[in-house]
């Protein structure tokens, strides 16, 4: 072992994959950032009684969950110059593949939640004088977010697991600096290393949605 068992070496081995482990960070947080409000907003789209509306953004969600979120990096990296004339850099491509593909998960996991709401609800909200936007906002809402909580949960963990996948267009993410450092140093050590990474993450997020579970437990079913 050159590592696990020389604390001096290890410490240096953590400390130069710092960038890769910031990086899986940005991907991560620029993902949730801008899929959950898309998802949001795709979902109640897919919920459009116009076909017109409906039947594309059905599409879209059958193409992100159908394909494989390697392929969809591969084809925005490479086919949005191709035929956009629009380069985007390795770091955007991946935050763009990535939200695009966790917004239609979110997006159906949101309209589960949605259409699981009696409607009974909205009939007694429209009789109380409250607008569809406060009957969304006030009543759909927070009883939504208690429903999905445990669904977005292991998406969420998920996703830290396939921020890996940003290394196949060389984004210097954590898997694939420990990749490079395995390779310079004839090493399978630093990718257990990273796999620590990633399982310390995965320990934050489920802490964080159990705190969540907690606080929300005021409200019973």
């Amino acid at each position: 072992m050159k590592y696990f068992n020389n604390p001096e070496a290890f410490l240096k081995l953590v400390f130069s994959m710092r960038e890769g482990f910031m990086a899986t960070l940005l991907i991560f947080g620029s993902t949730l950032l801008f899929s959950i409000p898309l998802g949001m907003i795709v979902a109640l789209l897919r919920m459009n009684r116009r076909r017109v509306i409906s039947v594309p953004v059905s599409l879209y969600i059958l193409v992100m969950r159908g394909t494989p979120l390697m392929l969809q990096i591969f084809a925005i990296y490479f086919a949005i110059p191709m035929f956009c004339g629009v380069n985007l850099d390795r770091m955007a491509a991946t935050i763009l593949a990535f939200s695009l593909n966790y917004a239609a998960y979110f997006a159906e996991i949101f309209r589960g939640g949605m259409q699981s709401i009696p409607v009974g609800q909205h009939e007694a909200s429209q009789v109380l004088g409250l607008t569809r936007a406060q009957t969304f906002f006030h009543i759909v809402l927070p009883q939504v977010a208690k429903r999905v909580l445990l669904p977005v949960s292991n998406e969420v963990i998920t996703l830290v697991k396939d921020t890996s996948l940003a290394n196949i267009i060389a984004v210097g993410e954590l898997f694939r600096a420990a990749k490079n450092e395995a390779s310079r140093t004839a090493s399978v050590e630093p990718l257990f290393v990273a796999g620590l990474f990633y399982l310390l993450m995965n320990g934050v997020v489920t802490l964080f949605f159990s705190f969540v579970s907690r606080r929300m437990a005021y409200y019973k079913d």
